[in-house]
């Protein structure tokens, strides 16, 4: 069990950790399910549950940081004789599902789901990087959101950072045409957050202008080839050396494979579950945002999360 898992990803909390390895060895044996079976049913008969001690995982601690390599597994204390069960990590397909089903079956709006997502995601970076710790007073930072819903969870974002003691830019090329954007973008402007008409093109001018930069481009359901503007938003980021905090895909990255040669966050915000790429995640700080999944959906999809700290709305899993 230690082999698989210390080969399985860099994923931190132990249930994470667990779940890693179960994936690995689930698809070393061939066990991917039927075509003709739902999304539901894929996640069921590919996810395993495991059980183990706290005991039973322990990890040599390995000195980490931005842009430096990042491959030792720290420890991460657990009561004693802790019960531990796999996380779920969902595929493109499931994470669609699981979506469509808080839509649907459970009415959830649009709107209510990206302010729920937006303000977990502001709420991690302030846990990761507490503005008192911020080069500068109050931070920077630099938010760049794309033309879909992940944009529409950056601009949320950005307005509560604002509320929060930061001082946000947000860079938005492609604007869809749709009123629940423009209300995104007009609240913004009202709490006087500046857009960037062009973005900087040299990483080193980023780097002296912002304490950290909010990738929100593109979100679990992209597919295809990264066109411009954002094609060379990517090598722009790739080059950075302020940290990077992606929501929910490290942009540019396949949902299910990752990209280890592409963007390079130091915070990954999970939104609803984790998504399969997160195994590949090698940056310090790793949360899981969204707290409202019912718990039936929560159960459909075994996607067995970590109990939330009282009336937190992010979970450190990292």
């Amino acid at each position: 069990m230690r082999r698989a898992v210390r080969a399985g990803g860099a994923l931190h909390e132990l249930d994470v950790r667990v779940a890693s390895a179960v994936g690995t060895r689930a698809a070393g044996r061939g066990l991917a399910p039927p075509a003709h079976q739902s999304p539901g049913q894929r996640l069921s008969r590919g996810i395993h549950l495991v059980e183990a001690t706290a005991a039973d995982l322990g990890w040599p601690r390995g000195p980490r940081g931005h842009g430096e390599h990042r491959g030792e597994i720290p420890e991460v204390p657990a009561p004693e004789g802790r019960k531990l069960r796999a996380l779920g990590f969902l595929s493109q397909e499931e994470a669609q599902a699981v979506d469509e089903e808080l839509f649907n079956e459970y009415q959830f709006s649009v709107d209510q789901l990206m302010e729920l997502a937006g303000l977990s995601c502001a709420t991690a970076i302030a846990k990761a990087y507490p503005p008192t710790s911020m080069t500068r007073s109050p931070p920077t930072v630099l938010v760049i959101c794309g033309p879909g819903n992940n944009g529409g969870d950056g601009l949320v974002c950005a307005r509560h950072l604002k509320l929060f003691g930061y001082q946000p830019t947000i860079y938005y090329p492609k604007r869809p045409n749709k009123p629940l954007f423009a209300a995104l973008v007009t609240q913004c402007q009202k709490m006087d957050i500046a857009f960037l008409g062009e973005m900087p093109s040299e990483p080193t001018l980023i780097d002296e202008l912002y304490d950290l930069v909010v990738d929100a481009i593109f979100g679990f359901s992209f597919k295809g080839d990264v066109r411009e503007p954002f094609r060379g938003i990517l090598n722009v980021l790739s080059g950075l050396t302020a940290p990077i905090a992606s929501i929910d895909i490290p942009s540019g990255w396949d949902v299910e494979k990752g990209n280890p040669g592409g963007v390079q966050p130091d915070l990954l915000i999970s939104l609803t579950a984790p998504k399969k790429s997160a195994t590949q995640f090698t940056g310090r700080y790793h949360y899981l945002g969204g707290r409202f999944v019912p718990p039936a959906l929560e159960k459909k999809y075994q996607l067995n999360l970590p109990a939330y700290p009282e009336a937190e709305c992010v979970y450190r899993l990292q």
